[in-house]
């Protein structure tokens, strides 16, 4: 194998998008935005996801460093599979949709698909009562 092909994908970046979280990793991703849409901090925790898109790879870090808080949620093996989804590129997207879907839903109803990839929230949707 030549140097060229050795560093041919030095520099390759995720496709652009949601991230593809594994099933654990859906499942923790939902019931972190259960906890956030249950205590109505829905809009405050999707513009603070917005605003640290470019710096979600320090995100992911800084989870180590908030254990105790993120505690009150999570378990400490939960923390580190949630850190490394957030290492993704597409993570932060990821995390938005499932907001934005559990907000419409309710944090309580029922996910009729968990597998399927959760869909845009368009603005010609009615806001829920």
């Amino acid at each position: 194998m030549s140097w060229r092909d050795r560093i041919r994908n030095a520099f390759a970046v995720d496709k652009p998008g949601a991230a593809e979280p594994t099933e654990r990793q859906g499942e923790i991703c939902d019931t972190v935005c259960k906890a956030v849409v249950r205590r109505g901090m829905t809009l405050p925790a999707l513009m603070a996801l917005e605003m640290g898109r470019p710096l979600n790879f320090v995100a992911a870090q800084a989870m180590h460093f908030f254990r105790p808080i993120v505690s009150v949620i999570l378990d400490g093996p939960t923390i580190e599979e949630f850190a490394t989804f957030l290492e993704q590129r597409g993570s932060v997207e990821y995390l938005c949709q499932r907001l934005e879907y559990w907000d419409r839903v309710g944090p309580d109803a029922e996910d009729p698909d968990s597998t399927s990839e959760p869909q845009d929230h368009t603005p010609d949707d009615e806001p829920r009562p």
